[in-house]
């Protein structure tokens, strides 16, 4: 792990309400995760799980409520600074299909100011399956392959949290297992994981419901 991921202990969100469209989504929200574990959003849909990932990236504002990145005694609220500590994977893969495989893992790693180089982009291709693919253009990728490219920019990511909406999303059985493999490799290398899922992700973590009036965990 990086030396960010080793510093992130935790993340806390207090009486978060999230509001959209003049709809009070969820409201008094509470929850704390440390360095090491993963916490699971569920509920149904519209429940609120990817606007709680978004307010956690610090893409979206809390109508009522404070949301907190903590390292040592200092507790990061501002969103645009936790962005900087995030590692994403959305409902769209954000795969350029102009590209190569190898070179989307790049241009992310350059977003991400990790710049891995091409031994770290080339083991990462190799961590989710598609180390032979690593010169095709992106446009000719199945949807699960275009899904196993977004694990491997989490991977050069650097970045100690994850914030993960729907990551089992068009993979197969081997997908879905790759992926909880690298969800449990990241939690036990010091990261946090919290993951938005309609399917059990079959890693050890806590969980949290949306849509059940007051919630915490």
């Amino acid at each position: 792990m990086t030396r960010d991921s080793q510093s992130l202990d935790g993340v806390e969100a207090r009486n978060l309400t999230c509001e959209r469209g003049g709809r009070i989504v969820f409201r008094d929200l509470d929850f704390e995760i440390s360095r090491g574990h993963l916490l699971a959003l569920e509920g149904p849909n519209g429940a609120g799980k990817t606007s709680l990932l978004r307010m956690l990236a610090g893409l979206l504002t809390p109508a009522v409520g404070t949301i907190g990145f903590h390292i040592g005694e200092r507790a990061i609220t501002d969103g645009e600074e936790r962005a900087h500590l995030v590692g994403w994977i959305g409902h769209h893969d954000g795969v350029k299909a102009q590209l190569t495989v190898i070179e989307n893992v790049r241009v992310y790693a350059g977003l991400y100011r990790a710049k891995p180089g091409a031994r770290g982009e080339s083991a990462a291709l190799e961590r989710v399956g598609l180390a032979r693919l690593a010169d095709l253009p992106s446009q000719y990728l199945s949807a699960g392959q275009r899904r196993r490219l977004a694990l491997a920019r989490l991977i050069v990511s650097a970045r100690p949290l994850w914030l993960l909406d729907e990551p089992l999303a068009a993979l197969d059985a081997a997908g879905k297992r790759l992926a909880a493999e690298l969800i449990a490799d990241h939690c036990a290398g010091g990261g946090i994981v919290i993951a938005a899922t309609h399917e059990a992700l079959n890693v050890e973590g806590a969980r949290l419901s949306l849509g059940l009036g007051r919630q915490s965990a």
